[in-house]
């Protein structure tokens, strides 16, 4: 039996790490501890096979402060890390890649800037590059989730998908962050319509959460992003169900 994959995310600003509410900075936020390099320690001790990255202060005030945290977090694990927050330029790419992340999740770039992204993404390619949809009321926002776009979800991820994009991760930004339960129906529809991989993020509370998405991975939904329910211990013997086949990645 194959296993749905629980990455745990390490959320960023100002340097410490903090869960804040449905990504916008203004509404609130919690600090869980100052260290991001510790916290992402603590997450491999656990037996995660794969960290979410997310740079609040790259996406909301677009600036590369915390590139060195980003770098002693992949030195300090053997595991990969996936990255997004902020990056708007070619130069932005390189110097995030050249952290050693393995991931890099796009949103804002490929939509306001597709000639760029596509230069991106024939540079690194569809292992390299995933494509974030922020979905509001099936409309996608974009800059940390402070703008909207007036495109729906389903368009875009179909236009990505005919470029070559493999992967997508799926965020009801209504419900991140605030324990609101998870929204199956974005994700599915993705996973429906380009039959690429889908990560659902936003709004997990519990294991009984976690067996609802993995009866969804016939349909590709094969991970899921969990933040603050893993940081407030909601699930039973955490070491023991954090558990992920090989190659999922």
């Amino acid at each position: 039996m194959r296993y749905i994959l629980v990455i745990p995310s390490i959320d960023i600003k100002h340097g410490k790490t903090v869960r804040v509410v449905q990504g916008i900075p203004e509404l609130g936020s919690k600090e869980y501890g100052s260290d991001p390099v510790e916290m992402a320690r603590i997450w491999r001790a656990e037996n995660a096979k794969l960290l979410h990255i997310v740079d609040f202060d790259g996406a909301h005030e677009h600036n590369l402060t915390n590139l060195p945290i980003i770098r002693e977090i992949c030195q300090s694990v053997i595991i990969p890390v996936q990255f997004t927050g902020g990056i708007r330029s070619m130069h932005d790419v390189e110097a995030i890649m050249d952290t050693g992340i393995s991931r890099l999740a796009v949103n804002t770039m490929a939509i306001e800037n597709p000639e760029l992204f596509m230069k991106v993404f024939e540079k690194y390619g569809p292992s390299k590059i995933v494509i974030a949809l922020d979905i509001v009321n099936e409309e996608l926002v974009m800059k940390g989730r402070t703008i909207k776009t007036g495109i729906k979800y389903k368009d875009f991820a179909k236009k990505m998908r005919q470029i070559g994009i493999e992967r997508f991760i799926c965020t009801d930004v209504m419900r991140n962050g605030i324990l609101g339960g998870p929204n199956l129906t974005y994700s599915k529809e993705v996973a429906d319509i380009t039959d690429a991989k889908v990560t659902l993020s936003g709004g997990i509370r519990n294991k009984d959460e976690l067996m609802d998405v993995q009866n969804l991975m016939p349909d590709k939904i094969d991970s899921v992003i969990v933040g603050r329910a893993l940081y407030e211990k909601r699930f039973p013997c955490q070491k023991m169900w954090r558990v992920a086949e090989s190659g999922i990645f």
